[in-house]
């Protein structure tokens, strides 16, 4: 479910990345409610603007030839998977996530891309970069949040999860601080256990630790960055392995080279 706040127009408007264009309050986002109550024409023109404003010049991926089926990213001539994701199958079968749903590719260099590094660097610009971030995934749930929940075999998300930064920072994961206003779902806690390295780039099914809440619970598990899938892979068989029914990746950038297909 995602908090129907009074504020919540205001917030958005707010957004530097909103800009002026939302002269009216913005309809309510609920994109895991069920069954979603029939909006007005005014409330789907106010999503429209949001969409594209918030996906200005972002290749968006989907199902095509030369894209991993698992997470959007390029693979070789002849195959389904790129080869990290290859690799995370044979390494925990059955302990994946049911669903990988990148909102956009990141290209090397973009907006995107750098929006990503800057959100959570603490520099100037960081808030309007966190701004636009969060904006793109709202926009994503509410549009896309049911076909992904089906592919995850899910009637919907019973709570929401982050992977764990690989930096070890202190506290709230910035992507959370920026969903959790949003989300009115309860969080599962997921820490990395000591020892492990913080950078693998390969899935260390030891590598988190989920809370008690993953029992029996279908979680959506948020991403800010896909590189090669290791992180969000790891977090995902920590949670199965904590009891997890269910889990459905969202990340918002899948980072590819300039030269992948269908760039």
């Amino acid at each position: 479910m995602v908090t129907a706040l009074p504020s919540l127009a205001s917030r958005i408007r707010r957004h530097p990345a909103a800009g002026s264009w939302l002269s009216e309050p913005a309809p309510t986002i609920a994109p895991m409610q069920a069954p979603a109550a029939p909006r007005s024409p005014r409330a789907d023109a106010a999503w429209d603007g949001l969409r594209a404003r918030c996906r200005e010049g972002l290749p968006v991926p989907g199902p095509a030839p030369g894209r991993c089926r698992a997470c959007r990213g390029p693979v070789r001539p002849g195959y389904v998977r790129c080869y990290q994701c290859e690799l995370h199958a044979q390494s925990a079968p059955g302990l994946l996530a049911d669903a990988v749903a990148p909102v956009a590719h990141a290209v090397k260099g973009s907006p995107l891309a750098r929006d990503l590094w800057l959100y959570k660097a603490g520099r100037p610009g960081s808030g309007a970069a966190g701004s636009r971030l969060l904006l793109l995934l709202l926009a994503f749930l509410h549009d896309h949040g049911p076909r992904v929940w089906r592919q995850a075999g899910m009637a919907r998300p019973s709570h929401a999860c982050v992977v764990p930064s690989g930096r070890g920072r202190a506290g709230l994961h910035p992507l959370q601080a920026l969903a959790v206003p949003y989300l009115a779902l309860p969080w599962v806690s997921m820490h990395p256990r000591p020892g492990g390295d913080p950078w693998a780039r390969s899935l260390d099914a030891g590598r988190f630790r989920a809370g008690p809440g993953a029992a029996g619970a279908r979680v959506l598990l948020l991403d800010d960055t896909w590189a090669s899938g290791a992180s969000a892979q790891s977090a995902a068989v920590a949670l199965k392995q904590a009891g997890a029914q269910a889990v459905a990746v969202v990340v918002i950038g899948r980072h590819v080279p300039p030269a992948a297909p269908g760039q």
